[in-house]
Order: structure tokens, then sequence, then C-alpha cells
């Protein structure tokens, strides 16, 4: 039916009294003033314009008495106001079709970081680096898995803000969130962990700087590099402020940004009351965090690899709850818990653990990102990359500038590869054996009784250490639950309430020998020189002698338990 206006006209002379005015907004909007109490669970009311745009029709038909143009310019404004909305939607906000995560809407501010060369670099590194060359599957990028760390990060910390709106987390709290789980992994280098954890230390070592270096720290370095480059400060215009809220993303992504010798972390983005916020991103309490959720999930499907947790299940329970703490001066902090269902958070880490066991630590996999280590280190002074001011930089020194960092990426394998510099041939023949599977072969690998320290010989030697995220530790012992009956009480999970199924044992290590040589004469004779070595020792006149030449390798009989061909 056509819609009904009031029969008494106002006085245009006039403005309608609060009562008048509001008797003809109610019949004018029925369904607006009366939707929320029949639906309780929608907490927010519909726009007007959405009413009217619906019913545009109706109202347009309507003969309108001479009196009430005053109602049908309201009516008009509300409409064009509307329209105005949705034209800012769709032209400000961006929706990226992520195969993990479906639809993904993100901040305006969030699409004007992607749309930077230092975000857009993440497009040309591996998220799991060598393992493309094993499992043919892991083609994803940094890029994509750092577009779903904001959108997750800001799943949560809108489901913390709708179920405990007594936290006081406001809509800058939470762009801050999203903008640090983007940002997170800015700072990784060729093939993701191995530029940082395999390539760096040897290069490093080698030119005796001994410093370590970790891709956090690029990060935070990186993310000063976008927003000075692209002058984003001016348009931290969406309730932001700028140094402040930058500190507070940077320590949200590595930790403090001065050390202290407290045990307590010291961040000065935001105070202890929201100190739960820096758990979102990377959670140095525990792990549980929304990188891993989401790495989880992207590895797992391209590798092909079941995953059985469910990070949907942990946004539906996480809450905030005070919890006893001895390392902080109050004795109690605000942690983000979840309820009391152990075996769930069980498979999340039951889940990390098969992935490097499986893929990550996979000992092709390994030998592949070793080679290219090699690669790396012998075209090291031989690769200049410019960087600010005209200065030039090689693979090892890029990470002291961020204009010549953010052009090292995958590529340089391609670069090596197709180069014709003679000074490159060494390192360009390592990596076409890769590319024709001409990888080192595997000689054998054995369980140390003791933990033990990295050590190097010529021989390809590599020590591979898998564990559950806490090195030895079981990292359930350090998630805090909540019970249905207690929603803000959360504790410990006792160790005897324990699953009776679940291991005892969080860490492992393994030591994998690979022999360059490839015919199958040399990889025999390593394999069993390999086997006398573990039961006898070195023998006297061994073709091996020379590569195993080490205090420790003549100790292997003492501290190893089995062999393995």
């Amino acid at each position: 039916a056509p819609l009904q206006l009031p029969d008494q006209s106002p006085d245009l002379n006039r403005r309608p009294s609060g009562s008048q005015h509001k008797s003809l907004q109610t019949e004018l909007l029925p369904p607006h003033r009366a939707f929320t109490p029949r639906n309780k669970q929608l907490k927010t009311q519909p726009d007007p314009g959405i009413y009217i745009f619906q019913n545009l029709e109706s109202i347009l038909s309507t003969d309108v008495p001479s009196g009430n143009l005053e109602l049908v310019f309201m009516v008009l404004f509300c409409f064009w106001h509307f329209i105005f909305l949705s034209f800012c939607l769709f032209v400000f906000c961006q929706v990226f079709n992520d195969p993990i995560h479906g639809s993904i809407e993100l901040h305006p501010l969030l699409i004007k970081i992607i749309d930077t060369p230092q975000f857009q670099r993440l497009r040309f590194i591996k998220q799991l680096g060598g393992v493309y060359f094993v499992y043919p599957g892991a083609s994803h990028n940094r890029f994509e898995h750092s577009i779903g760390v904001g959108y997750l990060a800001g799943k949560l910390a809108e489901a913390l803000r709708s179920r405990q709106p007594d936290l006081s987390i406001t809509d800058r709290d939470v762009l801050c969130v999203q903008i640090a789980g983007l940002c997170h992994d800015l700072g990784h280098g060729p093939f993701s962990h191995l530029y940082d954890g395999l390539f760096l230390p040897k290069a490093l070592e080698k030119k005796r700087k001994l410093k370590k270096w970790k891709h956090e720290r690029g990060s935070r370095l990186m993310l000063d590099h976008l927003v000075k480059e692209n002058n984003l400060k001016p348009m931290m215009k969406y309730g932001l402020k700028p140094e402040e809220d930058i500190t507070f993303i940077k320590e949200m992504i590595a930790g403090p940004l001065q050390e202290s010798k407290e045990q307590e972390l010291q961040f000065k983005g935001r105070s202890k009351e929201w100190s739960f916020l820096y758990e979102i991103v990377s959670n140095k309490k525990n792990g549980v965090d929304v990188d891993k959720f989401d790495y989880l999930a992207r590895d797992s499907s391209y590798l092909g690899i079941k995953n059985n947790f469910d990070f949907r299940r942990f946004l539906q329970f996480a809450r905030v709850c005070e919890v006893e703490d001895k390392d902080c001066k109050e004795g109690k902090r605000k942690t983000i818990c979840t309820r009391d269902k152990e075996d769930h958070m069980y498979h999340l880490f039951y889940t990390r653990h098969c992935l490097h066991k499986r893929a990550c630590q996979h000992r092709v996999s390994q030998i592949i990102q070793e080679m290219i280590a090699e690669a790396f280190l012998k075209a090291d002074d031989h690769i200049q990359i410019e960087g600010s001011g005209g200065r030039m930089f090689t693979l090892s020194t890029a990470f002291k500038n961020m204009e010549a960092y953010t052009k090292l990426t995958d590529n340089v394998f391609e670069e090596i590869l197709k180069s014709s510099c003679s000074e490159l041939e060494k390192a360009r023949e390592i990596l076409q054996n890769i590319i024709s599977r001409k990888s080192y072969k595997f000689v054998g690998e054995t369980k140390p009784k003791d933990p033990i320290q990295d050590w190097e010989v010529s021989l390809c030697v590599l020590v591979i250490e898998m564990d559950y995220g806490m090195d030895d530790k079981d990292p359930i012992q350090h998630v805090h639950f909540y019970s249905k009956s207690e929603l803000d009480k959360a504790k410990l999970m006792p160790e005897e309430k324990g699953s009776r199924i679940r291991t005892t044992c969080f860490s492992e290590q393994l030591i994998r020998v690979f022999c360059k040589e490839i015919d199958d004469e040399s990889v025999e004779a390593a394999k069993k020189h390999f086997k006398q070595c573990l039961r006898y020792g070195v023998p006297q006149g061994s073709i091996l002698g020379p590569l195993l030449f080490s205090a420790y390798i003549n100790d292997l009989p003492s501290v190893c338990d089995d062999v393995g061909p």
C-alpha cells in the first residue's frame, strides 16, 4: 500500500516541534523504529536510507500535499545520503577473493599500504621458500598470507570488542591491529626464512660480522620506510595518532622497541590495561596468534596436508580474562583465553609440528634450501643492488638499506641462473643442479642422545630441530582456559587433566648427512663410511676422513642412539 502521510500539514514557517517531528519520522519509517525490539540478535539499527531506497516507488507515487515539502526533502536527502555512502564504500573499500577466507573487505588505509612498492614486493617472496621445489602446490607468497593475517587480526579484535564491550576497544585499536597483521612480514628476504635463517648467519660469520638479524626487525624498518616514501602520515586521518600508533604497530610486530632487563615486557604503544592486544598478531606468551592461524590454514591447503585446527572456533570463544602472572609487578595481567577444550588447542600445535616434519623439514626441502643458500654465498660479492643515495649493496648487506632491500626478492635466483657473468659460474652451476633435480644425495640420519650445538664441516651435515613452537616445552601448559560456568575466570590446564594420548615429547633433533657428489659410487661409499663413523669413529685413511674431521664427529658413537639409512 502507498505510504500514508499525516493529514495535518506542518507550518512551513517554523520547524515541527519535537513530538511532531518524532511522529512524522515514526509514520514515515515504521520498520526502522520497530526492527530492533523484534530482532534482539541485531544490535545495530538499519540505515533509514536503506528502507527509503527499498520503498522508493511507493514513496514517490504518494500524493504529497503542498505543506509537506519539507518532509519530501528529508526523504530525498536520506536517499542521496544512502547513494553517497554506497558509492564511497564501492570506491574506497576493496574486496579480495581469498582462497582461504573467502571475500575479504579491507579498510581504505590498508588498501593504501597494500598499493605501495614495499608491500607489493611480497608478491615475489615464496611463503615456504625452497619447499616449492618439492611440493609444486606450495606456490603461495607472503603477499596473500599478510593480507590474511591483517583480516584475521581485525576479526579477533572485533570479536573481543563485541563480546566484551567493557574492554573499551576502540576503532583506532582495531585499525592498528589490522595494520600490524598486514605488515608483520614486510622484512622477509628472498625465499622467506632461508635468507635470515640460513644465508645471513653464514655470510655475516664469513665477514666476521656476527650480529644476528631477524626479519621482524626488518619489518619494523620497512614499515618506517613505507610510510616515509609514500607520504602516508597525512592519510592517518582515520582517528589515528601517527607517532603513538606507529610505535604500537611496530611493538605488535616484533615486541618492545627497547630492550629491558626486566622479565615483564615494557610496551609504550598501549598501557597494561590493553596488553592483551599484543597477543593478537604475535603472541610471545604461548604462540596462539592469528599469524599461526593463517599460515596453518594456508600452508596446509597448498601443500595438500590436512589441517585439524579450526581457527573460527577460537574466534567464537575467545575472551579476555585477568590471570595471575608472577612476571608482572601487579601480579596479574589481562590475556586472551579460550574455552576449556584442551584437545582443540592441541591440534594447533600438532598441525604446526606436522607441517614442519612433512614439508619444511623434509629432507629434500632441507637440502634444496641449503643449496640455494650456498649459491647465494658464492654470488654474494658479485651482485650489486643500488640503494638510497646511489650506494651499492650486496646480498648480505642489502638489509641495511631499505631502498636496496625493497629490490631484493626471489628474483635473484633467476638473475643468477640467467647471468653470463663468469664470477657467478659456481653459483649458477648449483642453481642449475636444483632445476635439473641433481641435488645432494642423502646419506643417512641419526638421533643424538643429548641436545647439540650447531657445527659445520665440509660434508653437508644438517642438524634438524622440530618442536611444537616452544622448544622442548608443552605449549598447552601456557594457554589459559575458562569454563562455561565462569566466563571471567581463566587458569592454566593442570598436567594431570591433560589428554592421555597427547605426546610427552615436544622436541626432537636429527643429524642428516648429504653427499655433494651425486654419482652412485660416491654415494654408496659415503653411506658405508657414515655407518662406520657412527659405530667406530672415523677410520684412518678413510676417503671421507678430511670431510668428517671434527672433534664432535669422533664422539658420535657415544651420543647417538641409532642409525637410519
